[in-house]
């Protein structure tokens, strides 16, 4: 019964929130709130609540923010809050002594269709390696990060338009709802965990550095492009052109184009076009920000900027 059950979520940034939030509203007892510790951001370094938080404390749910998840004063915190079910999405590594604590397990949201893009940036990689849709699955922890026992999976189709921007937001409501159901099927006992199974085909998600995020204009406009959209608006695609740094943030494969220049060479008429060449094909660049200046569309840059 929903009255039996008592729940701890775990989760940091606003992916997180929806879930969350339909818990709350579907009237499940959350008894704490576990995220990050508040951090310093902006000019003026003022320390700053994560969105979870945010949320939590509007909603009179007890927060907690441990910077040592393996200390006894936490631990012992968490214990008194005598909860049988977790729910994890969008946070840290948890150690075993956290996450086998509650008799009905805790459970994680992960944005894709696991074992594919196990890691911490599986959105990004689905639509940089160009594949069609992906997903949310919830899951029980264990011992390897992201490899325990399937509950339930939902599949997103990634359109020709998403980028990593709209699928995060689409995952987000996905995963809300995911979450519901697999609370509701533990609920009812109904839930049957398979394992995992992993092959040659298997495909990871690794956390995404600045240095991951330099294009190579020796691929294919295809590749370059979803490479591109994989990376928009966060944290952005960027290269080298006429001696400058640019984030490029949507970029267009030209069918019918074909340039007589070496891969990441440029043509532009300095009005209205900014065309790349790739290793094979050219891609138009629509969005972009040069250092130091705002994102704009590529007429407004050209405006107030001359490739030579």
């Amino acid at each position: 019964m929903k009255q039996d059950l008592r729940i701890v979520f775990m989760g940091t940034p606003d992916f997180a929130v929806p879930t969350l939030q339909t818990l709350v509203e579907h009237q499940y007892n959350v008894v704490a709130v576990i995220t990050a510790p508040d951090k310093p951001a902006g000019r003026g370094q003022k320390l700053q609540q994560s969105p979870v938080k945010e949320y939590a404390m509007a909603q009179n749910i007890p927060v907690l923010q441990p910077t040592n998840l393996k200390s006894e004063a936490f631990l012992d915190e968490l214990r008194g809050y005598k909860a049988n079910l977790q729910i994890i999405v969008a946070f840290r590594m948890l150690p075993e002594v956290v996450w086998a604590m509650p008799e009905l397990g805790s459970f994680n949201i992960h944005g894709s269709l696991l074992p594919q893009y196990r890691g911490a940036a599986p959105i990004n990689w689905a639509i940089i390696n160009g594949e069609n849709e992906t997903g949310v699955t919830s899951f029980f922890l264990k011992h390897e990060i992201d490899t325990g026992d399937l509950i339930f999976q939902e599949r997103v189709p990634i359109l020709e338009e998403d980028d990593f921007g709209t699928m995060y937001e689409k995952l987000k409501y996905t995963g809300a709802e995911l979450a519901l159901r697999t609370v509701q099927a533990i609920e009812r006992n109904e839930v049957q965990p398979q394992p995992q199974v992993t092959s040659t085909e298997t495909r990871h998600a690794p956390k995404i550095f600045k240095d991951t995020c330099e294009i190579n204009w020796n691929q294919p406009a295809h590749q370059v492009r979803d490479f591109i959209r994989g990376l928009s608006p966060y944290p952005a695609a960027w290269t080298r052109l006429n001696g400058k740094t640019f984030k490029i943030f949507k970029a267009e494969v030209l069918e019918n184009t074909a340039y007589a220049l070496a891969p990441g060479q440029i043509q532009t008429d300095n009005k209205t076009f900014l065309h790349v060449q790739t290793a094979a094909g050219a891609l138009a660049l629509h969005d972009l920000q040069m250092e130091g200046k705002k994102r704009m569309p590529v007429q407004d840059l050209l405006r107030g900027y001359k490739f030579l």
